[in-house]
């Protein structure tokens, strides 16, 4: 298909006049189309498009109808069904009444190109340039971002699952690509364990005959790559997908010992970030998050956060899920650079905070990044009555360092950190330590106190940080950044986000893309029809607690 940008012009006369008669009061569709326009051109997805074949549907407008489809959450059958239908879509996609709209299949391939492209963000950008442009977006300020867990949309799968599964699914693509060869290479008894999915009610429930049905699988799996992989089998059946997926689970639980198969130990297995959780989405990965374990992906939602205009999703960034939050945390920043969409102030949780990043930030996109700074994590810290880093007094520039008893040490030794990051490394002579009259509140150990310091500049941040943490105008200025967790519930119950609607790490990205262009939509449509902004809901029991005094001059902070 081909694409010839054009302009996607005014609404038509008669689509106006129905329009107005019909909805008096408006919809978000026709308030959308008339406070911003048409928000997206042809021009805006030109690349995607070759430039000679049959026409394609206007692009703008498909860009337009995902954003509306994810509104009201509906199927790719319904949102088609919906442009041929509804006057409203048809108002704001700028269409005639006797417009007969496209197949569904549109959108698909739609999304597809968008994906190949990693263009889903200009669906995004867009809404948001549009609201720029009509005032309703500050980005000066303050803004606000938090992570949520998000399921893969393949099922989650034991370990017998797993191996089953993926053993399945590669005998089912040597089935469709080599019939024959696969016909006289299967064992019989493949027939009877693998022609049907693997379910977990299905195995055995005792732990002995369990584990001979994980070897059983194992040898299958091993008899099946050799067979493959031989000189007398079709060179093309290894490439395929299925097959490599096979290898690669079968290298990550199985090895031989001895010519035999055996299951490899838990310790001997690869970490989380590489190890496979289901052959139908091959970037899904194990996350755990305090008592929350899943399959799948994480996403991160940054948003404004200013009283006088809604609150508009700014950068959304979706990884796997074994990717900590912390290492996020420049990522953002850059995205939100790359976009000019920097605040002044980016209020965080815990997990995005660190010494290197109070400073880095600051420095290189002149942001003040607010949240919890970890507290210290010392045996003399947890005691209470122990001499913690912040007792010592440190020199600089002449690179030593004193504690408390009055001893200065000049063993400075500068280092790196497991995560790589740079240290200072300080050790008291143990002859020093061994008699001094404060020892017990200082150090258990036999061969003196030892330290372990950040640059200067990052452990002034970290110790400002800590004290401001304290006050209360941090706490008060600190309490708008638990406003997304109330766009994380709006995004989960509205459109999903906890759930992946399609497979692998680009597509949710996308989803996730259109999620935040579905939520800054429905937000400037509340804005435009003045509707006040939730409170947070209070159980009846909550509502019971006694209220307490403010502070003299003490204001709300709004969501």
């Amino acid at each position: 298909m081909s694409m010839h940008p054009g302009d996607l012009g005014e609404v038509p006369v008669e689509t106006v006049r129905v329009v107005r008669a019909a909805f008096p009061k408006g919809s978000l569709a026709i308030r959308i189309r008339d406070e911003l326009g048409g928000l997206f051109s042809d021009g805006q997805f030109a690349d995607l498009f070759p430039v000679r074949g049959k026409p394609a549907w206007s692009p703008g407008r498909l860009a337009l109808v995902l954003v509306l489809q994810f509104v009201e959450g509906l199927t790719d059958r319904q949102a088609a069904e919906a442009v041929r239908a509804r006057i409203d879509f048809k108002y704001a996609l700028a269409l005639e009444l006797g417009d007969p709209g496209f197949d569904f299949s549109v959108l698909s391939e739609f999304r597809d190109r968008l994906v190949e492209a990693d263009a889903g963000r200009r669906v995004m950008d867009g809404i948001l340039a549009a609201a720029q442009e009509n005032g309703l977006l500050k980005t000066a300020g303050r803004a606000r971002t938090d992570s949520t867990h998000v399921q893969s949309a393949a099922r989650e799968l034991g370990w017998l699952e797993l191996v089953a599964e993926t053993l399945r699914s590669a005998l089912n693509a040597l089935a469709r690509a080599a019939p024959d060869w696969l016909g006289q290479a299967a064992e019989p008894d493949w027939f009877t364990h693998y022609a049907t999915r693997a379910e977990e009610s299905r195995f055995p429930k005792s732990r002995t005959k369990r584990n001979e049905v994980g070897l059983r699988i194992g040898r299958d799996g091993m008899r099946l790559l050799e067979a493959v992989l031989s000189p007398g089998a079709p060179e093309e059946l290894r490439m395929l997908g299925q097959v490599e997926i096979l290898r690669q689970v079968w290298v990550q639980h199985f090895h031989l010992v001895e010519g035999e198969v055996r299951r490899r130990d838990p310790k001997d297995r690869p970490p989380g970030a590489l190890r496979l959780v289901t052959p139908y989405d091959t970037a899904a990965r194990v996350g755990v998050k305090r008592d929350i374990m899943w399959d799948g992906y994480k996403v991160h939602l940054t948003e404004t956060c200013q009283a006088d205009t809604p609150n508009l999703i700014t950068n959304v960034a979706t990884t796997v899920a074994t990717v900590s939050d912390m290492s996020m945390t420049e990522t953002v920043h850059a995205q939100l650079a790359e976009s000019g969409r920097l605040p002044s102030e980016h209020l965080v949780d815990a997990v995005y905070v660190d010494a290197h990043l109070l400073v880095s930030t600051r420095r290189q996109y002149g942001i003040t990044l607010t949240g919890p700074a970890a507290a210290v994590i010392s045996h003399q810290a947890a005691s209470g009555g122990g001499f913690t880093g912040d007792e010592f007094t440190i020199d600089w520039a002449g690179e030593q360092v004193t504690c408390p008893g009055g001893k200065t040490t000049t063993r400075w030794n500068p280092d790196r950190s497991q995560a790589g990051t740079s240290v200072i490394r300080v050790r008291f002579n143990s002859a020093d330590c061994r008699p001094c009259p404060v020892r017990e509140q200082c150090t258990t150990s036999n061969v003196g106190r030892r330290l372990t310091l950040r640059p200067r500049e990052e452990h002034e941040a970290l110790r400002q940080a800590r004290a401001d943490q304290d006050t209360d105008t941090w706490k008060e200025r600190y309490k708008s950044r638990a406003g997304v967790e109330g766009t994380i519930s709006q995004a989960v119950g509205r459109c999903g986000l906890r759930r992946s609607r399609y497979r692998g790490l680009a597509k949710t990205s996308l989803q996730h893309q259109l999620t935040g262009a579905a939520i800054n939509l429905a937000r400037l449509d509340a804005h435009l029809t003045d509707t006040r902004r939730a409170c947070t809901r209070t159980s009846h029991f909550a509502a019971l607690r006694p209220v307490e005094p403010k502070p003299d001059g003490a204001k709300e902070t709004p969501n």
